[in-house]
């Protein structure tokens, strides 16, 4: 009996990770979904509209019943920041993340997707929400990171060195796939523009969710709000560019499979199972388990999509993960270095916390005092930004 809790014991504490290797797995099924619709001839811009419909048609009724109790009424400064979530964290990233997988590899856009931290972080010192701290380890890892990334993506996108061959390259049914990592050099390079403004969009979406995570701590509800946003607008775009009705049609194919299982499983079901994550671990725990979605993702390119991996593309890879977990580290460091010297300023991250000010009545000591009274409200997870660092989400 001793043994089978000790052995239960285990599986509870390796709960959340093997739930992140399940989220990552899924996030790989998009990126092969993504391409077997585009082998299909399906419009992308009609595929992303897809996709944030059957994602808000999924994720908003959760926001209703789990936080109808606790949500906060909405703003005008809330919903102008979930349009700009919707527009920069959906739409405008999606569209051109499946541009730059239509015309790159789906290892390719996997690999890019990495140097998102590191943006966000050049981005943050250029609006002055973050300094450069040179002078500390911190500092130096998040600026060092962020330059093997960039020369990551660099070595990614104009090397391409000799053939890896892993396997005997296989075909899922009559697929073919119309592009290899290097279809042509002018086609690749707006490939990893596209891919690299798509990292662009991704950092603006988490500096405006990082202020609107402080005013509206409800991760579901937040999430709702952004996928209803992106819907609007990517229909709206799909609209304006594809006058063929026939596009819009679904059938019982593979286009009705990805737009519900990117839509509903991918967006809907796993930020809910992330939220729980980053809630339990916290939201760096789910960030080092990005490059997972790069080694799945080039595994299943090769053996069902057959694509072909090249030397550049791996070496860039390596490169762009290390410099993702330099930045994470040195962002690690650092908000455990501010934790401990101001731990009783960071309220503002702790949305278990709440501060009761009590002041003595007249006559007595007119000094007033801080209480800080823990709760058991459910709040956001300690910094949401960090939560969906996924190009598939």
């Amino acid at each position: 009996m001793g043994s089978m809790e000790k052995v239960c014991n285990i599986l509870h504490g390796l709960k959340p990770t093997l739930l992140m290797v399940v989220v990552q797995t899924v996030f790989a099924g998009v990126n092969v979904l993504y391409k077997l619709a585009i082998d299909d001839g399906m419009n992308l811009r009609i595929l992303v509209a897809y996709r944030y419909l059957f994602a808000a048609a999924t994720i908003s009724p959760l926001a209703f019943f789990l936080e109808r109790k606790t949500r906060r009424k909405l703003t005008k400064m809330i919903v102008f920041q979930g349009f700009l979530c919707g527009l920069f964290g959906g739409a405008l990233a999606q569209n051109l993340y499946t541009s730059s997988l239509n015309l790159t590899s789906a290892t390719f856009a996997s690999a890019m997707t990495n140097l998102v931290p590191a943006i966000t972080f050049v981005m943050a010192i250029a609006f002055r929400l973050e300094t450069l701290a040179l002078k500390s380890k911190s500092g130096k890892a998040k600026v060092i990171g962020t330059i093997v990334g960039i020369g990551g993506a660099m070595l990614l996108t104009f090397f391409k060195g000799e053939e890896i061959k892993l396997w005997p390259i296989h075909r899922i049914g009559g697929f073919h796939p119309k592009h290899t990592v290097l279809p042509s050099h002018g086609n690749h390079v707006m490939g990893s523009l596209m891919a690299v403004g798509s990292c662009f969009s991704y950092a603006v979406w988490l500096i405006v969710q990082a202020k609107m995570v402080k005013k509206y701590p409800y991760p579901y509800s937040s999430t709702a709000l952004m996928c209803i946003t992106s819907s609007i607008l990517a229909t709206i775009y799909a609209l304006c560019t594809e006058r063929d009705w026939s596009q819009w049609k679904l059938g019982w194919d593979i286009r009705l499979l990805t737009v519900a299982y990117t839509g509903v499983i991918a967006t809907g079901l796993m930020v809910t199972v992330m939220a729980w994550i980053v809630r339990l671990r916290g939201p760096l725990f789910v960030s080092i388990f990005n490059p997972l979605l790069l080694i799945l993702v080039a595994l299943a390119g090769s053996f069902m999509l057959g694509e072909r991996l090249y030397l550049g593309c791996a070496l860039g890879s390596v490169l762009i993960v290390i410099g993702l977990y330099l930045v994470l580290w040195g962002k690690a460091k650092e908000e455990k270095r501010i934790s401990q010297l101001m731990p009783s300023n960071n309220l503002e991250e702790e949305p278990d916390t709440k501060v009761v000010e009590t002041i003595d009545a007249p006559g007595e000591d007119s000094k007033s005092s801080s209480t800080i009274e823990k709760t058991t409200t459910q709040g956001p997870p300690k910094s949401m930004p960090l939560l969906v660092l996924q190009s598939q989400v």
